[in-house]
């Protein structure tokens, strides 16, 4: 029996030019000797073809995102840190990108919450003159890509609404060179930059908006260094409304005396899964055999990690916090996120028992994995003062593997010393620290319905993000803005706002 299906699709040329072709290459010689490729290498590098035939915003972004050496924060397969099409989700599930492709809107809010810095227009707000610029800008740096929403009709290619980054320009034909990730369809292509301004005027059915472009480069440092906030689970809809819209108006109706109330205020009200909202970040790395000494890299992600920490556990906000959490008639103990007792073998057990799951890519709900024993040791960075290290050791059946995770602390003393010791409560990441941080990352609005005067005065100073140290104030906004686009996710505005999350 014969089999339907179609094998590519012949480019249309004119208006388009086969980048592979005699001219083509003719093209890319000349914009090369002018200089408006420098983009090109490290797209080229990291060039993917859409994984699903809807997926083309999603590869598009990866692939730019993974050209920028953006670090994701989290494992893609095995050890790996790297952008996937699978990964990004905070903004549109995937069921249903696959089902109906991604809005420009929601493309632009995944960039944002991948950690890049983003520049968004429509057609209706830039003009074709500025939109050239912008394409020399980047064509001309590796530290900027511009992707391009456009509707392929306009080029009289098959298709309607389509996303690909542009892969360089072409001054002398005002050219640009489009480097289709729906490559099983169209190669890349050479296209007058005209003609695709007019492609990307064309108006999204599905949103009522004209389409456009935007800038993604490399933020000024990497995001969520030590905290970052989770929406894998659907639970973060209720915990983003909560904690933007209902807690100030809480505040508000309350007659709060004092800092204590207010934190029992907030609290006690938090939705039964907040634990799955904030995470904190640790590395993770196989236990090798002989040399235990941790290279430069990981030497100085741990270091900053561990003076975020440091500068959250000095400000007033966590004194009030941690005595609180700590109050005999704290009702916040039958809580999810505080109701593991900050046990230090504990979370180090669960933690490397997580780490050997990841490590061998299966999923942390597997359940497959248990930590027979924990131990802390502290290993040398080629010389340098020592790093605590956690090591586990881990069982799946028969087999055990040996586990490293890189724990941020700020109170650990040097030595070494099996997880039995109660000395450590309290040297890594924990509920006050972690409630701490999401607390200062609140909108400064958050407070203003406060009543009393004094207690009104108080909270804004300890939550005044200008009174914090740099590594910390950046951390803090890092948290706020992912709060600002959930919020605008869950309001669904993001395809009418564009811009960046305030902070």
């Amino acid at each position: 029996m014969a089999m339907a299906g179609l094998y590519r699709r012949v480019l249309p040329s004119p208006p388009a030019i086969d980048f592979a072709s005699h001219e083509g290459k003719k093209l890319f010689i000349e914009a090369i000797q002018s200089g408006t490729m420098e983009g090109f290498y490290r797209l080229i590098s990291f060039f993917q073809t859409q994984s699903e035939p809807a997926y083309c915003g999603l590869a598009s972004l990866s692939m730019v995102l993974n050209a920028l050496a953006i670090d994701p924060g989290r494992k893609w397969k095995g050890p790996w840190r790297w952008f996937d099409e699978s990964m990004l989700d905070c903004c549109e599930p995937l069921e249903k990108v696959k089902a109906i492709g991604i809005s420009f809107g929601k493309l632009v809010c995944l960039a944002h919450c991948a950690g890049a810095k983003v520049e968004a227009f429509r057609t209706n707000q830039s003009t074709l003159e500025d939109f050239r610029k912008h394409v020399m800008r980047c064509s001309v740096s590796d530290n900027c890509h511009v992707i391009s929403s456009y509707d392929r009709s306009a080029l009289k290619q098959t298709g309607s609404g389509h996303f690909s980054p542009i892969g360089g320009y072409h001054v002398g034909r005002d050219m640009a060179l489009v480097l289709d990730v729906a490559r099983f369809k169209y190669p890349p292509h050479w296209v007058p930059l005209s003609l695709l301004w007019e492609a990307m005027g064309y108006v999204d059915k599905s949103t009522g908006q004209q389409r456009g472009f935007m800038l993604i480069s490399r933020p000024h440092r990497e995001p969520g260094l030590l905290y970052t906030l989770s929406c894998k689970n659907e639970s973060w809809v209720g915990i983003a409304k909560y904690l933007m819209d209902d807690v100030p108006v809480l505040l508000k109706s309350a007659d709060v005396k004092d800092i204590e109330k207010v934190l029992s205020l907030i609290v006690t009200s938090l939705p039964s899964n907040f634990g799955e909202f904030i995470k904190w970040i640790a590395e993770v790395r196989r236990r090798e055999d002989g040399d235990q000494r941790l290279s430069p890299e990981e030497k100085a992600r741990v270091t900053v990690k561990e003076e975020v920490l440091k500068q959250v556990q000095e400000t007033g906000l966590f004194k009030h916090v941690s005595a609180f959490l700590s109050s005999a008639n704290s009702c916040c103990r039958n809580l999810p996120l505080l109701s593991h007792q900050d046990n230090f073998p504990d979370i180090a057990a669960s933690v490397c028992c997580q780490g050997a799951e990841i490590l061998a890519g299966i999923s942390s709900a597997s359940g497959e994995y248990c930590c027979r024993e924990t131990c802390i040791n502290c290993l040398k960075a080629n010389g340098d003062n020592l790093v605590t290290v956690v090591s586990g050791t881990v069982v799946n059946g028969k087999s055990e593997h040996g586990v490293d995770v890189l724990f941020p602390s700020s109170q650990m003393k040097p030595g070494c010393c099996c997880s039995a010791s109660s000395n450590y409560i309290g040297i890594h990441p924990a509920s006050n620290d972690v409630l701490t941080a999401l607390l200062l990352a609140l909108p400064p609005e958050t407070w203003s319905g406060i009543k009393n005067e004094n207690v009104l005065l108080e909270i804004s100073s300890l939550v005044l993000t200008e009174n914090l140290p740099t590594l910390l104030q950046e951390e803090v906004l890092h948290l706020r803005r992912q709060l600002h686009l959930l919020k605008r996710c869950q309001e669904n505005k993001v395809d009418v706002d564009l811009g960046a999350p305030m902070s």
